[in-house]
């Protein structure tokens, strides 16, 4: 690495540690962050990205679509086509160029193609930054579900350089603050009183400590799920009518106000902590309802398949110990909830 200004944060598992870089200006550094054993790279970005390092090995880009229609099996299929018509082989290196999108797509064909490759993340949005490029989950979405078939596969390093942030429209830094949001309920609350390289850097170093203690999210690691059941089934109901204008942070910016309520009906919090939920939420400029109508019912059909529902309604929910996962809620009261929120001011 050059003597540019850069935090590193290592993600500590063992064999599989890596390093999370964030600063301004390490495009430039990437080149030494792979390994020496590298012989060729594989670039998998979006044509609106625009960003290849410079790279001293032999390099082919694959492009991918924009969209949750990009992650997809068939995406899968055309990215490992791709690797091996270049002669990919396992000391070779996959390369993301992107936001989650492009990270969750690349990183499931680097876990699958020849049963795993090494890769690394150059992270260009603000979700990718603080939440989507950390912590080694792959996946792509199908028609049942979102993110439903994937790998847990971690990464060689992630490279969050906050230049590229410059570029991205308002919906695409409001996207990133719904997951930095999250945030200020497991143990990073202030961010809004840091820089935006601090308050980076302070996601990623709560996001590392639950991977660290709960790689495979048996457990802990699915408190960081919060607002994201309700928020994946708004995005399953969107996808399946392409008539829901929602980014992913604003998905999950509601399902954090809809989890504060719920808690709120079960007696785990009060309302004071419902409006703190209201308070964090809109000092991010997020919404807190849902901005058009739609069947409780299908909502509910889509959080019955979350991957962690076990079969019931789960979610992670606020309480006097902190957020904690719930399990067997009632369908009926959920669906009262829902109207709730709809109706809340």
């Amino acid at each position: 690495m050059s003597t540019k200004r850069y935090d590193e944060i290592v993600v500590d598992l063992g064999d599989r540690s890596y390093p999370v870089y964030v600063g301004e200006e390490l495009l430039g550094d990437v080149d030494s962050m792979i390994p020496d054993d590298v012989g060729k790279v594989a670039i998998v970005t979006q044509r609106n990205i625009g960003i290849v390092p410079q790279l001293t090995r032999p390099l082919e880009i694959f492009y991918i679509g924009d969209g949750e229609q990009s992650k997809s099996l068939g995406t899968i299929g055309e990215l490992c086509s791709g690797f091996a018509e270049m002669g990919i082989n396992r000391k070779d290196m996959i390369l993301a160029i992107g936001g989650g999108i492009v990270s969750d797509t690349a990183g499931f064909a680097a876990a699958t193609f020849h049963r795993g490759l090494r890769y690394g993340i150059i992270a260009t949005t603000l979700l990718a930054q603080v939440d989507a490029a950390i912590g080694g989950k792959t996946a792509v979405n199908i028609p049942e579900g979102k993110n439903l078939v994937g790998a847990f596969w971690q990464p060689t390093f992630v490279v969050c350089d906050i230049a590229t942030l410059e570029t991205l429209s308002n919906r695409e830094r409001l996207c990133g603050m719904g997951e930095m949001a999250k945030y200020a309920f497991l143990g990073a609350e202030g961010l809004d009183q840091l820089s935006l390289g601090s308050q980076i850097s302070a996601c990623v170093r709560v996001k590392a400590g639950f991977v660290e203690s709960d790689e495979r999210e048996g457990d802990r690691r699915a408190l960081l799920n919060y607002g994201h059941t309700l928020g994946h089934a708004i995005e399953a109901v969107g996808f399946e009518d392409r008539a829901v204008n929602l980014k992913h942070g604003e998905a999950v910016a509601i399902g954090l106000i809809f989890a504060a309520l719920l808690a709120k009906r079960l007696g785990r919090i009060d309302a004071s902590r419902v409006d703190y939920h209201l308070r964090v939420v809109r000092s991010y400029g997020l919404p807190t309802r849902l901005p058009f109508d739609v069947d409780p019912d299908r909502l509910i059909e889509a959080m019955c398949k979350d991957k962690k529902s076990f079969g019931t309604l789960t979610f992670v929910l606020d309480g006097g110990s902190g957020v904690e996962v719930v399990r067997d809620v009632d369908p009926t009261l959920v669906r009262e909830v829902l109207l709730e929120l709809n109706n809340q001011s």
